[in-house]
């Protein structure tokens, strides 16, 4: 697949996947297949357009198609932001944003369309639903108009190839909607309100699951287990099943059960069956023995914080389940790199954007090790290893340098100051800078045509393993759940639990999966995030830490204006609007509580 995706200009895929959808819902999803001027592979088709029969007919023109599926994955490193003068070509961004286990340290992102959502702005909210809704339903048309067309297509293989993934990528579109919107419009064949103005009904949660599940059966019946050198991180029969178990584990959650509205949950409580339907999910998952623990060999605390992270930095590793193929160049401009590096790296490393900033919330999530005790005035000796490959603390050496987050007889450290002579550059806020994902070995400077090229991962064996745990601990099999746990822990040499809890099984998904999507969707699914995302309830906090006359001082403080009432989440939030035209044309509900602005 990487070879595929490099094979033409950003801008010929985005037009090729815009092909023969003849139509769209009314909630504004533009429908121009116009393409102009590429290369010469396009010299066979009308000059401003390509024809449906080219496109069915043409092996890489199909494959093109289909790679429009896999680039709107969800991929957080390619990060857009928008301002207060509005959405620009903002289209997703990296969602732990909104939780409680990283920040944004860069003032004018504050102000704008992050800091909107974090108010809880009913406009911004609105506006950027709508364009999650507007890019799954542009997905799900483009996938139904080549089920309409599929017996066109001449080679049996690659027809049967993209009829697996088109199983699934309409599942996984549907997940999407499910966890934004709740239930949503079922909608299995092409819709061209010119021809054909038909309305949809909104979907029940049991009809969506069930629907998901449906689809992620037919694409595991098709996909392989595995794919030969090329087609290396296409979806396979591991992806598909993956896909299954986590609408299962999602519909299972408690915050879905005993809803006055069918589209909103079960009116009843359905979380044992969907537990049971989980666990047959990842036991069918894992029953296929394609993914493993990447094994970290290292003994010291250096050496086991580097094979950690490097677990991040090395794509289609053996516990790789689902990810975002990104660039092997890191050409941001005309490929599919992207820009993470730049975003997160400190200002000692001319860094100008602090967007990924940890918060003390976080650190403090971080357990001891060896049974020391912690020690407030030594609070970063003893940690969790996974402490130190996730976390820039003050002290700890990135790229030979030694960071220095400190304020040392009135002076600043280096690592707390703007990079250069930017006006608008951020510094961490919170006494942390991330090192999860981050590549020591990028390049960072003023030429942003190449910048990051690591994978964005969406789903790994070791997220599969807690969400099994979680799913072995409510039914009841603690020590089943154990086992998943402990496998997690004692690969990166932590030490063995005896017993778990609910409290335990929590904090270690916290920890293995920080700043991974899942940190964030999981207050969705538990119920937690009118409690840990409001700063009434769960104020963020920092680390600031100052020396004077050689004495060092380490003091855990409120951070900003977003340890009160700028860093909201209210019980609307658990699902975005849909947008109003769709509302007003379909003749359904709006989600509660939400106005038309």
């Amino acid at each position: 697949m990487k070879q595929v995706l490099q094979l033409l200009p950003q801008s010929c895929t985005k037009a090729v996947g815009r092909l023969l959808v003849a139509g769209s819902l009314c909630g504004g999803v533009a429908t121009a297949p116009l393409l102009t001027s590429c290369n010469s592979l396009f010299d066979d088709a009308p000059i401003n357009q390509i024809s449906d029969e080219t496109t069915w007919t043409n092996s890489m023109l199909l494959d093109e198609y289909v790679n429009t599926w896999y680039r709107n994955m969800n991929h957080g490193f390619n990060t857009y932001v928008f301002t207060m003068s509005g959405f620009g070509s903002m289209s997703r961004y990296f969602l732990p944003w909104f939780g409680d286990q990283i920040t944004v340290g860069r003032s004018d992102w504050l102000n704008g369309g992050i800091g909107d959502i974090q108010k809880g702005n009913e406009t911004t909210i609105t506006g950027w639903a709508q364009q999650q809704w507007s890019n799954y339903y542009t997905q799900i048309q483009y996938i139904n108009t080549f089920f309409e067309n599929e017996e066109r297509i001449a080679d049996a293989v690659q027809r049967t190839r993209i009829e697996g993934e088109a199983h699934f990528f309409r599942g996984y579109y549907y997940y999407l909607l499910l966890r934004r919107f709740g239930g949503s419009l079922i909608i299995d064949h092409v819709i061209d309100p010119l021809k054909n103005p038909e309305k949809t009904p909104r979907a029940s949660y049991q009809q969506m699951v069930d629907f998901i599940a449906s689809e992620a059966d037919k694409a595991a019946a098709t996909l392989p287990v595995s794919h030969e050198t090329a087609n290396v991180g296409r979806v396979t029969r591991g992806t598909a099943l993956m896909l299954k178990a986590k609408a299962y584990i999602w519909a299972a959650s408690p915050q879905f059960q005993n809803k006055q509205k069918a589209y909103l949950g079960f009116t009843d409580d359905q979380s044992l069956s969907m537990l049971q339907r989980a666990k047959a999910a990842y036991d069918e998952l894992f029953a296929l023995g394609a993914y493993s623990l990447v094994p970290i060999a290292a003994t010291t605390q250096d050496g086991i914080r580097d094979e950690y992270r490097k677990l991040f930095l090395t794509k289609n590793s053996p516990e790789s389940i689902l990810e975002v193929q990104h660039s092997d160049d890191g050409d941001y401009a005309n490929k599919f790199g992207h820009r993470l590096d730049r975003f997160a790296v400190a200002p000692s490393f001319t860094g100008t954007y602090c967007a990924f900033t940890p918060t003390q919330n976080h650190v403090n999530e971080y357990g001891m090790r060896g049974g020391a005790a912690y020690d407030p005035q030594n609070p970063y000796a003893n940690r969790d290893y996974r402490f130190y490959a996730n976390i820039l603390y003050d002290g700890a050496t990135y790229r030979g340098h030694q960071l220095e987050i400190r304020t040392v007889d009135g002076k600043k450290g280096a690592d707390l100051t703007p990079y250069g002579t930017s006006t608008t550059a951020g510094y961490t806020l919170t006494g942390y800078y991330m090192a999860k994902f981050l590549d020591e070995s990028q390049t960072i400077d003023a030429n942003d045509t190449y910048a990051s090229k690591q994978n964005y991962i969406i789903w790994r064996l070791a997220e599969a393993k807690l969400d099994y745990a979680e799913v072995l601990f409510r039914l009841g099999d603690a020590d089943g759940a154990l086992k998943q746990v402990n496998d997690i822990r004692q690969r990166v040499h932590m030490d063995a639990l005896t017993t778990l809890t609910w409290d335990n099984l929590m904090n270690e998904r916290r920890v293995e999966l920080a700043f991974e999507e899942t940190t964030y969707w999981d207050l969705y699914r538990l119920g937690t995030a009118m409690e840990k995302c409001n700063g009434s309830t769960n104020p963020l906090k920092k680390m600031t830490i100052t020396e004077t006359r050689g004495k060092v001082t380490y003091k855990e403080e409120n951070l900003d204006r977003r340890a009160k009432n700028n860093w909201v989440f209210q019980e609307r939030d658990y699902y975005h609007p849909i947008p109003w035209s769709e509302v007003k044309y379909q003749g359904i509900e709006q989600n509660p509580s939400w106005n038309e602005v």
